[in-house]
């Protein structure tokens, strides 16, 4: 066990980093790392029993629910609500907020906001999956919690993360003091710390986006494409496209090796399709402590107020020279996408 730093080990470590807390935040990570050790498991037998599939409901997103989305979110509210530092849940998977009445959680002070088992569809085909969460302070003082303590900009965010469910199964998370990477050993059942302050390259020559909805994709979009199939030794394209799916995935990859992922308004989805709670401020809080940028293609994501719990945004995330790159395009050509929206 020599040199082994364990999950627990540093967040008790790095508690001293947050003067208005009492160990409840550290606590608080505790408890979802626990609960991520128990959705890896079925992740990893998930061939072997009838947890594949559909589970026969519906998401409030209008989509159709893996039965091991329905374990996953079951596993995440029980470990937040028998911990007692959460006051509120929100999840994906729930039409509505989950408020946390009980006994030990009278006077908890934390907000978690999550999904669940992000790229389920994959499962079936043993593609990698994950689970992204983002917690905040509580803002009212007395009372039970309400939505509004849910609807706060990603600048309030005082920790996010996500596991990758993958190879090997990793936690990678901030506290707005860098980002660090922990890979689970199964022979001692712990997170050991194996990605230290980990750094997204300032520049990369990959590219993640689902390139079948091209012709439904804004101009600027189009032309960064463009841009980025194009040959040109002086900026190392043209880039590689890399596209799995699952967005822990994409971004797990692009956080180490560089790149860019983008998934943008269509036509269908004019608002953009991923969920500004649960998946895009999360992922923004972490690229931006590593040095990356994150947007909605004018806009930094975590400056974005929240109108609503299930609200959607596009996004351009990853390393920061192609990030702006891309919104550079994004604002030549925003008049254009404007005319043929009125045409």
């Amino acid at each position: 066990m020599s040199g082994i730093k364990t999950l627990g080990q540093f967040i008790i470590e790095k508690q001293a980093d947050f003067s208005y807390a009492k160990g409840e935040l550290s606590r608080l990570l505790r408890d979802i790392g626990i609960a991520a050790k128990i959705v890896n498991r079925e992740v990893n037998k998930a061939g072997l029993v009838d947890i594949l599939g559909d589970a026969g409901t519906v998401n409030i997103q209008g989509e159709g629910q893996k039965k091991l989305d329905v374990f996953a979110n079951t596993q995440f509210i029980s470990a937040l609500t028998s911990g007692g530092e959460c006051c509120i849940v929100a999840t994906e998977e729930e039409d509505d907020f989950v408020p946390i009445d009980s006994p030990v959680s009278k006077n908890a002070k934390y907000i978690v906001c999550i999904d669940p088992l992000d790229g389920s569809s994959n499962i079936d085909v043993n593609v990698a999956v994950g689970t992204i969460f983002s917690i905040y302070r509580r803002k009212s003082v007395e009372g039970m919690a309400t939505l509004a303590d849910v609807l706060q900009k990603g600048t309030e965010q005082v920790a996010a993360g996500y596991v990758i469910y993958g190879s090997s199964t990793m936690l990678v998370y901030t506290t707005g003091k860098g980002v660090n990477g922990f890979t689970l050993d199964p022979s001692i059942g712990e997170f050991c710390l194996s990605h230290p302050n980990m750094k997204v390259p300032k520049d990369g020559s990959i590219y993640s986006i689902n390139e079948g909805n091209y012709v439904h994709f804004p101009m600027g979009v189009k032309q960064y494409l463009k841009y980025a199939q194009v040959h040109d030794e002086a900026t190392n394209r043209p880039y590689t496209s890399r596209y799995i799916g699952s967005m822990v995935a994409d971004i797990h990859r692009n956080l180490i090796k560089g790149g860019i992922y983008i998934y943008p308004t269509t036509a269908s989805s004019p608002n953009g399709k991923l969920r500004l709670l649960y998946e895009c401020n999360p992922m923004a809080f972490i690229i931006e402590q590593a040095g990356g940028t994150a947007s909605d293609g004018f806009r930094r994501i975590l400056e974005i107020q929240p109108e609503e719990l299930h609200q959607r945004s596009s996004i351009f995330i990853g390393s920061e020279k192609m990030v702006k790159m891309a919104e550079e395009l994004m604002a030549t050509y925003a008049v254009t996408d404007s005319k043929v929206k009125t045409a």
